[in-house]
């Protein structure tokens, strides 16, 4: 059949079917599904393979191809395709080290030479090439419940564990998998479902296989860290692995803007500006254009405040229309949403206080961890606002806090740069 409907699901349930070509690859659906759903950004919008019944979920890569992907799903089943963000996507390409640990990464000839990790890691990447990796993982024995932890090794040959303990002699490797033919999914409550002794599982199965329990092989990490680790490197081992395709994963890696490529700048002579180079000398502008900001808050809002004595009607509707914003979600479905949307440094959203009334809460990503601030309304001078400092930087409502925050830390570990969306379908 050259053309076939693919059903695609939003994060709010509901679906919409698209007519595609036998060819049609995630990129293009992803695509389709930006113009359609009319998103403002369109930048880091992927396709999720979601197997319910099993806990799995995996994204997409551009290349491959809708229909091939279902045709490996059972008959009979709740498997689906799910339209989001995901910002981790190309975030290793940004900041490799962040996803690679020197304790990790395998000695090499390369390392031998006097390479640090980090030049190894940039020469393989600028090759196409991934760095071998090695670390303890607890694995679920089949047909059993029970897990056990092993030392593996993840090379372009495949993925091998040391029958003795960290040993990586020929004799002590045994053969587990070959790369070409796996998928890596990310297991959802591993816990509950396969008796994970920790939170961050994930899972190597056949692609060319129906999903089945069988086919499976569980695998467990000690953190996230340890987990994303492996995962990068099974994805970028794989695309390497793959002779028929002409692709690498940083064809489509977007261009955007990062912290490294931004510079202080004075724009005080009538020259033009200049780019500060003295680090002094950029902190005291820094700090500067935080009093600024309070100054320009000031003039900017120097009508009449009507609303006297009550700190919850400072523009109560202007946040509301903002796509970080998320309501009443409790602190672990927020953490879920930034843990699905990639886990990667600046990723926040803005939701309601369950604990202290007339209160905001930011939720933000750090070092793949998710870190929550209270934002609490004040008064001062007979006006309305929100601080997050005790009131040493006030703001008359949230939009106006989140956009000095993405140009200013603040008190935050580092700048807001991705919110968290949901968009319907």
């Amino acid at each position: 059949m050259p053309w076939q409907v693919v059903k695609v699901y939003g994060e709010d349930g509901r679906s919409r079917s698209l007519w595609v070509h036998a060819g049609t690859t995630a990129r293009d659906v992803s695509r389709m599904l930006v113009q359609t759903a009319h998103c403002a950004d369109q930048e880091s919008w992927a396709l999720i393979e979601l197997h319910p019944a099993l806990g799995l979920e995996r994204c997409l890569e551009d290349h491959e191809t809708v229909v091939e992907v279902q045709a490996t799903w059972p008959l009979e089943g709740d498997n689906r395709l799910l339209f989001r963000k995901n910002y981790a996507k190309y975030e290793f390409f940004k900041k490799p080290m962040q996803f690679f640990p020197e304790h990790m990464i395998s000695d090499s000839a390369d390392v031998n030479k006097g390479m640090t990790s980090s030049e190894l890691i940039q020469n393989l990447l600028n090759s196409g090439s991934c760095p071998e990796i090695q670390g303890f993982l607890q694995v679920r024995e089949p047909s059993r419940k029970a897990w056990k932890r092993f030392c593996f090794f993840l090379r372009r040959s495949g993925l091998y564990c040391s029958t003795k303990g960290s040993s990586k002699e020929p004799r002590h490797l045994q053969y587990v998998a070959d790369l070409e033919d796996l998928n890596i999914y990310g297991v959802i409550d591993g816990r509950k479902l396969y008796g994970a002794p920790s939170d961050f599982t994930f899972c190597i199965k056949p692609s060319r296989n129906r999903a089945r329990s069988r086919d499976m092989k569980l695998l467990c990490a000690e953190n996230e860290q340890i987990r994303t680790c492996w995962t990068t490197a099974f994805r970028l081992f794989k695309v390497g692995a793959m002779p028929s395709t002409a692709f690498t994963l940083t064809t489509c890696v977007p261009h955007s803007v990062t912290e490294a490529s931004l510079v202080a700048m004075d724009f005080s002579g009538k020259a033009g500006g200049r780019v500060i180079e003295n680090p002094k000398e950029a902190q005291h502008a820094e700090q500067e254009e935080g009093l600024a900001w309070r100054k320009k808050t000031a003039l900017r809002y120097s009508l009449p405040n009507t609303c006297h004595g009550s700190p919850c009607c400072v523009s109560p509707a202007i946040h509301q229309t903002q796509p970080w914003f998320h309501g009443g979600v409790s602190r672990g479905e927020a953490q879920r949403l930034i843990e699905e949307q990639g886990l990667v440094d600046g990723m926040f959203l803005i939701r309601d206080s369950q604990q202290h009334a007339k209160c905001f809460v930011l939720s933000l990503c750090y070092k793949l961890k998710t870190k929550h601030y209270l934002i609490i309304p004040c008064e001062e001078g007979g006006r309305n606002y929100y601080t997050m400092d005790d009131g040493v930087t006030l703001f008359i409502d949230l939009l106006q806090l989140v956009e000095f925050h993405q140009i200013n830390r603040g008190i935050l570990p580092v700048c807001l740069k991705h919110p968290c969306v949901c968009v319907a379908l």
